[in-house]
């Protein structure tokens, strides 16, 4: 992968192209931000530009032997750690090949999307010393081509407590030419000791104007429609390319939350057993869709609220509509807002009743708006 692959995050590239230029390259460090941020893709573009043997000013060629062997992700001194569900069938050097299948597919990938792969169940899955082990043992060997070795963990935040120790010493004192790239969705649950080995790298949302550009180029969008995908995703790959898949639902959504907020308001509750029956019917990924559009417009109504148009992202139709709702999102009610909505979206991924869910919804609304 190159770093014309990455979509925006220019700031992190030129600092990375830089740093390997200059030679003087973090043994280890830790990318931590979304999925949708580009925090894996950004481990495989540094990784090839690392191994390229006839690098440009700006990028790797793509071309040459490495590269190839790079994209295809079996070069030789590039390795991978990832969670797998603690099962025979799970370890991870029998699961490469799903591995590389996955990444391929798009290397802009969320956990669940993994853990969908490997594991129809939809089990816990862990980092454990097992895989520790193994990852020693690859390092402790010299480079097949004679220049680096890298290990990429993915989410080491999945590390069980033993796995994360064992990897501690190796972390600090790498063998020679050795590097570590830890790409975190979160670093909070990352043990301190292993976050103090590491050169910690936050990795912030897109840029709206570079996910705009991409959107624009590889999409044939028309600036209206790349526009509205920006103000939904928030600076999120992932989040643009389910908005771009369903674009249909963005007037359905804006409608089914402009509905729950009426009948909450007038406590009409046959109008909000009839708003759940509506939504519950629909399918998990488009209930999902608008739970997270549900959490975008409560607080594009708190950003009205405190700075009236400054940086509210709303489409002409929405900022009609929160002109008069948006005083009902007060310092009372946006918390419970938040969590109701954030809650309901995890309880459908791990597929709860969506009836009783949206129901309760919609009960849990008509108290906070009369709350504000």
């Amino acid at each position: 992968m190159q770093f014309e692959d990455v979509v925006g995050q220019q700031e992190l590239k030129k600092h990375f192209i830089s740093e390997i230029q200059s030679g003087n390259i973090a043994h280890a460090r830790l990318l931590h931000g979304k999925s949708g941020h580009g925090t894996l893709p950004l481990a495989l573009s540094f990784v090839g530009f690392l191994f390229c043997d006839q690098r440009t000013e700006s990028d790797s060629c793509g071309v040459c032997p490495s590269c190839i062997k790079v994209n295809k992700l079996q070069h030789p001194d590039l390795h991978f750690s990832f969670p797998t569900v603690q099962t025979d069938a799970n370890k991870s050097s029998l699961l490469l090949d799903k591995w590389r299948e996955q990444v391929k597919e798009s290397p802009y990938f969320a956990e669940l999307d993994w853990l969908r792969k490997i594991d129809p169940k939809e089990r816990n899955m862990i980092i454990s010393v097992h895989e520790s082990q193994d990852i020693i043992k690859k390092l402790s060997l010299k480079a097949y081509e004679g220049g680096y070795k890298a290990m990429i963990i993915w989410l080491p935040e999945s590390m069980n407590i033993q796995a994360a120790n064992k990897l501690l010493k190796i972390l600090e004192e790498p063998t020679p030419k050795t590097i570590f790239i830890l790409v975190a969705e979160s670093h909070e649950t990352i043990l301190r000791t292993i976050i103090s080995r590491t050169q910690v790298v936050r990795v912030p949302k897109i840029d709206d104007d570079e996910l705009k550009v991409y959107l624009r180029s590889k999409h044939q969008m028309d600036n209206a429609a790349s526009e509205r995908i920006v103000i939904q995703s928030n600076g999120d790959y992932l989040k643009a390319m389910d908005v771009l898949e369903n674009q249909e639902d963005s007037v359905v959504n804006r409608d089914l939350f402009i509905k729950l907020m009426r009948v909450s308001y007038r406590k009409d509750v046959i109008g909000m057993l009839d708003w759940a029956e509506e939504v519950s019917s629909a399918t998990k990924d488009r209930q999902k869709l608008f739970l997270e559009y549900a959490l975008h417009m409560v607080r594009q109504s708190m950003l009205k609220n405190y700075t009236g148009d400054q940086l509210t992202r709303l489409t002409q139709d929405e900022d009609a509509f929160l002109a008069n709702f948006a005083r009902f999102i007060t310092g009372n009610n946006l918390r419970e807002f938040m969590q109701s909505f954030s809650d309901s979206h995890y309880h459908i991924e791990r597929n709860a009743n969506s009836k009783i869910l949206f129901t309760n919804i919609s009960f849990q609304v008509m108290r906070y708006i009369h709350a504000a």
